[in-house]
């Protein structure tokens, strides 16, 4: 996992990330392994900010059906990355 963008793998782009954002808080989807500081550093290298802070959640796979098939979702792992003041993330230049 040396390199940052197997860390990060994608930024999570709703309405209620997109409210942190104003705060300087940006949500994204990590790799289930990686632990606190390794996401730190690699949001740190990919995008050139200094981190304060890392909350990490682990969102648990839901039940699907479709039609009368059921299946499992995979469980992710997303990070919520507190930047410094006057640090910012353009997630419009990421795609």
């Amino acid at each position: 996992m040396n390199d940052p963008r197997e860390v990060i793998r994608r930024p999570i782009v709703t309405e209620k990330s997109m409210r942190g954002t104003t705060i300087n808080k940006y949500t994204f989807e990590v790799d289930r392994r990686s632990p606190k500081p390794v996401i730190r550093e690699a949001v740190q290298q990919l995008f050139k900010v200094k981190v304060t802070k890392v909350n990490v959640i682990t969102i648990p796979g839901r039940a699907r059906r479709r039609g009368q098939h059921h299946y499992q979702e995979p469980a992710f792992r997303k990070a919520v990355v507190t930047l410094a003041a006057g640090d910012k993330i353009d997630l419009e230049q990421l795609g």
